[in-house]
C-alpha cells in the first residue's frame, strides 16, 4: 500500500477540505503543521515520513477562480526529487509545458461527454479522477464506463466523505475492483486509520490519497512502513 499526501490549494494557502463543501474551506492548521504554507506543509509531511509522491489540488482552477500554476511550478522545482500528481481542473496535452515531476490529474469533473475525446492526446500518460458527489458522478457521464480511455492509474474520488472520518467507500472502490481487476484504483475520501488501508489492500486496492488522518497523526510513520 502506498501512502499519497494530499494537498488542497485555495487562495494561495493549503486548506482543510471536508466533505466537497470548497467554498468553506478553511486554512489547515495540525498536529502536522501549524502553517498553511505549502512549503512548510510537505516539509512536514516529509519529516513524519520519506513520501514520494504527492498529490495537488488546484481548486481556484478546478473552480474556475484564477489558479496557481505559477505557486506550483515553484513547488515543483523546490523539490525535484518528488512526484507531484496535480489535479488543476480541465487540462489539454502539452508535452512541453511541464516539468518531469508533474503527473497531470484529469477529473471528470472538469470534462464533459463531448471533449473527453481529448483524453486520447495524452496517450495514457496520465491518471485519472472518477469523481463522486453525494448525488452521483461528477461530469462526464459517458467517461465512468468507457474504459478505453483510462490509463492504468484511476483514482476514486468520493468527495463527500474526503475530511468526514466516515471511512472509504467501499461498495464503489470494490466494485470497480471486481469488475476492472487489471486498473490500478486509488482510494480517496474519509480513510481514517490503519485498519481502512488494511481492508482497502484486501480489496485489491494498493495507493490511497490521504489529508486528514495524516494531519491528525492516526495514521503515523510506522503504520506506513508496515503497510
Amino acid at each position: 500500500m502506498k501512502i499519497i499526501p494530499v494537498i488542497d490549494l485555495k487562495n494561495g494557502v493549503v486548506v482543510h477540505a471536508k466533505k466537497g463543501d470548497r467554498q468553506h474551506y478553511q486554512p489547515i492548521h495540525s498536529a502536522l503543521c501549524p502553517s498553511a504554507d505549502i512549503y512548510r506543509v510537505i516539509g512536514a509531511f516529509l519529516q513524519r515520513y520519506n513520501f514520494d509522491t504527492f498529490y495537488i489540488a488546484d481548486l481556484n482552477a478546478i473552480t474556475h477562480q484564477d489558479n496557481h500554476d505559477h505557486l506550483i511550478g515553484e513547488v515543483l522545482a523546490h523539490f525535484p526529487q518528488l512526484q507531484f500528481w496535480v489535479d488543476k481542473g480541465y487540462q489539454s496535452y502539452d508535452p512541453l509545458r511541464q516539468p518531469e515531476n508533474y503527473i497531470p490529474v484529469l477529473g471528470s469533473e472538469s470534462y464533459k461527454d463531448d471533449t473527453i475525446s481529448e483524453l486520447k492526446s495524452f496517450a495514457g500518460n496520465f491518471i485519472l479522477s472518477l469523481d463522486y458527489s453525494v448525488d452521483g458522478a461528477l461530469g462526464a457521464s459517458s467517461l465512468f464506463t468507457c474504459p478505453d480511455l483510462w490509463p492504468e492509474n484511476i483514482i476514486i474520488m468520493t468527495l463527500a466523505q474526503v475530511g468526514s472520518n466516515l471511512g472509504p467507500d467501499w461498495d464503489r472502490l470494490s466494485a470497480f475492483c471486481k469488475r476492472y481487476p487489471h486498473k490500478n484504483f486509488i482510494a480517496a475520501g474519509g480513510i481514517r486509520h490503519l485498519a481502512d488501508l488494511q481492508a482497502l489492500q484486501k480489496l485489491g486496492v494498493q495507493q490511497a490519497l490521504i489529508a486528514s488522518s495524516l494531519h491528525s497523526g492516526v495514521i503515523g510513520p510506522e503504520d506506513i512502513a508496515n503497510l
